[in-house]
């Protein structure tokens, strides 16, 4: 069984307004696409209330970057009362969706990813010291890997709707 370290622990990013929730995801998986992340998702769900449409989207994408460490991203998404407008802009009229977005990421360091340092007592132990006393260069690596990517896409989401919001309105 592998060990998972949090490292970055409930970042939020909440927003209200105008955006495009097809553009937003495709944003999002693109962009773990692009930094060669291999992507799960655990969520995807869709209901339509007298309110507007609520969208959930659970995904935990990870990298695998040695044979003993994995990266993963913990990407929470749910997006309330999203409703079609219409927006008028440079005398074109665009389909928009308005609604409130709230973004959770949590990142982790995946340690012995594979299982091979937990069959018995004495490698469980020995997989332990070598982490600890020889590997802290690479844990610290991995650590930092893991929090670059996690503000690099969090700051491409965050310019995507701010974007959006100043762009769009009416």
């Amino acid at each position: 069984m592998a060990e998972r370290h949090l490292i970055v622990d409930h970042l939020k990013l909440s927003y209200t307004g105008f955006m495009n929730v097809s553009e937003l995801y495709a944003l999002i998986s693109s962009w773990f696409y692009e930094k060669g992340w291999d992507w799960y998702e655990k969520l995807n769900e869709e209901q339509v209330l007298p309110s507007g449409k609520q969208f959930q989207l659970a995904v935990e994408p990870f990298r695998n970057i040695t044979d003993y460490y994995a990266l993963v991203i913990a990407l929470k998404l749910n997006i309330a009362d999203v409703q079609d407008v219409s927006v008028e802009h440079d005398g074109k009229k665009l389909q928009v969706q308005q609604g409130s977005l709230h973004l959770t990421f949590d990142g982790y360091v995946v340690s012995d990813r594979k299982g091979k340092w937990q069959k018995n007592p004495f490698l469980w132990l020995l997989g332990i010291v070598l982490e600890k006393y020889f590997f802290q260069e690479h844990y610290a690596k991995a650590e930092r890997w893991l929090k670059d990517d996690v503000e690099d896409v969090h700051a491409r989401i965050k310019k995507f709707l701010n974007t959006f919001q100043y762009t769009y309105r009416p």
